[in-house]
């Protein structure tokens, strides 16, 4: 094999959805849009017991599986797409536009070539997202930080940025016990506590605010935190 080649790859783009008939349809087009060559791509919408048309509007697109969660909370619609993925790497997309698939192939580079078992997006603060970096939010984003990189010796200046990755291996060999915003945090927490490899890199960022749907809210971040503190001495 030349060294400069990339193995080829399955990705299965895992995209959990609550409420998100709005931004959906948008969403998946640039996902079905980016390019990640050599790699096969799977996409797989978990509709997590939306009221409004998320579900209608994604069986409505062509390409893509479509399944549903009834159990509430975004892990569980995440394990639930995990679950149902034929891909070597997992990929957690966002049903709304705040992350950009553009970032796709700079997110797959590493475990594609087998240099990490898992991948964190790092989101910068800019003129546009200086509003959602508030002291409260600064401070509760500081907490889980430090309290991820004290406990689990992790490296990273962030977790809670919305993009993180996986392979497969990895994440077969690590049972996750929370179904809310806290799961992919306590699935991050147990690669590093396992000693696997995390690596991080920037992500493009463009939040949202309340008005338009954004639910994450500061008792997710007490859930967060509790379950990085919990899963370093019980699991």
């Amino acid at each position: 094999m030349c060294p400069f080649t990339t193995p080829m790859s399955k990705v299965s783009i895992v995209i959990p959805a609550y409420n998100e008939a709005s931004t959906l349809r948008e969403i998946v087009s640039r996902v079905q849009a980016v390019d990640i060559a050599p790699h096969e791509k799977e996409i797989i919408v978990v509709d997590n017991n939306s009221t409004d048309d998320t579900f209608a509007i994604a069986s409505s697109i062509a390409g893509i599986r479509v399944i549903q969660e009834s159990r509430p909370g975004k892990g569980a619609a995440v394990r639930a797409g995990f679950k149902a993925s034929s891909g070597d790497i997992l990929l957690i997309q966002d049903a709304d536009l705040e992350y950009d698939p553009l970032d796709y192939p700079a997110l797959i580079h590493p475990l594609a070539v087998g240099e990490a078992d898992a991948l964190v997006g790092i989101r910068k603060p800019t003129k546009t997202t200086g509003h959602l970096w508030s002291f409260l939010y600064y401070l509760g984003n500081t907490a889980i930080t430090l309290a991820t990189n004290v406990l689990y010796g992790g490296t990273a200046s962030e977790y809670t940025g919305g993009y993180k990755v996986f392979t497969k291996q990895a994440v077969a060999g690590i049972t996750v016990r929370t179904h809310d915003f806290a799961y992919e945090h306590e699935l991050v927490c147990k690669v590093l506590k396992k000693k696997l490899r995390l690596v991080h890199i920037p992500i493009r960022y463009y939040p949202r605010d309340y008005s338009e749907g954004k639910k994450i809210n500061w008792k997710d971040g007490f859930r967060i935190l509790g379950a990085v503190i919990k899963y370093r001495f019980v699991d």
